[in-house]
């Protein structure tokens, strides 16, 4: 063995970026991702209460929902979730390029991400100032429409608003973390960080991308189509 260290090792023979707890960069990358499986299990199980706050929600009060949703817009909504789909396709492409190690392709792919998330962000932002100009606000705040004493028992519009605001703004919340860490993979594909055999981080970031993307999936007809 040469007494000088090659450029992919480290001067104890460990391949680069390898810690030193691990045998190889596989099972390093395999520890990576089932961490990242763990985390998103964590996340499936915080939106599920959410999910069923709804399911207890419209259950209560059907006629609320039925009549609330009028005022989402639906092209609004159907137009983000084509935006975060595209996003999830240019995540994927991200993921392959550095695999093969075509970095270049890999940045552009991932900026074209964080663009998408932008967008989406953009519409609901437009989305969240119609409601608040409106006042469809949720629990006291709410000044939409008022509700008759002897209707208010089956009809509380403020309960949907305020599922609304915290579903869409938890998954909201969950977009801006993403477009952060996209940025932070970016950075790091354009500093050459990444390998074919050392992209464990990008695909974690493309894991969690396509869970935030799986999630709006099922918020969309829920909220927008609920007829």
């Amino acid at each position: 063995m040469s007494s000088v260290a090659t450029a992919a090792e480290h001067t104890d023979g460990h391949p680069e970026g390898l810690a030193h707890h691990f045998h190889s960069l596989e099972q390093q990358n395999a520890a990576a991702k089932l961490g990242m499986w763990y985390f998103l299990a964590q996340e499936i199980l915080f939106f599920g209460g959410l999910f069923m706050a709804y399911i207890a929600l419209r259950y209560l009060y059907p006629e609320t929902f039925h009549h609330a949703y009028e005022h989402l817009s639906i092209p609004a909504g159907a137009l983000n979730t084509v935006v975060l789909l595209t996003s999830s396709l240019t995540m994927a492409l991200a993921v392959r390029a550095v695999q093969v190690g075509q970095n270049g392709s890999a940045f552009r792919y991932v900026l074209a991400t964080i663009g998408f998330a932008g967008v989406f962000m953009v519409v609901k932002a437009w989305e969240y100032s119609h409601k608040f100009h409106e006042g469809l606000l949720p629990g006291r705040h709410f000044t939409g429409w008022e509700v008759p004493a002897a209707e208010a028992v089956h009809d509380a519009p403020q309960l949907f608003f305020s599922i609304y605001f915290m579903m869409t703004g938890v998954h909201g919340l969950h977009v801006l973390v993403g477009m952060g860490v996209l940025t932070w993979i970016a950075v790091r594909i354009r500093r050459g960080d990444f390998t074919p055999r050392r992209y464990a981080a990008v695909e974690n970031v493309g894991l969690y991308w396509h869970l935030v993307d799986l999630i709006w999936i099922f918020l969309f007809p829920l909220l927008y189509l609920v007829k």
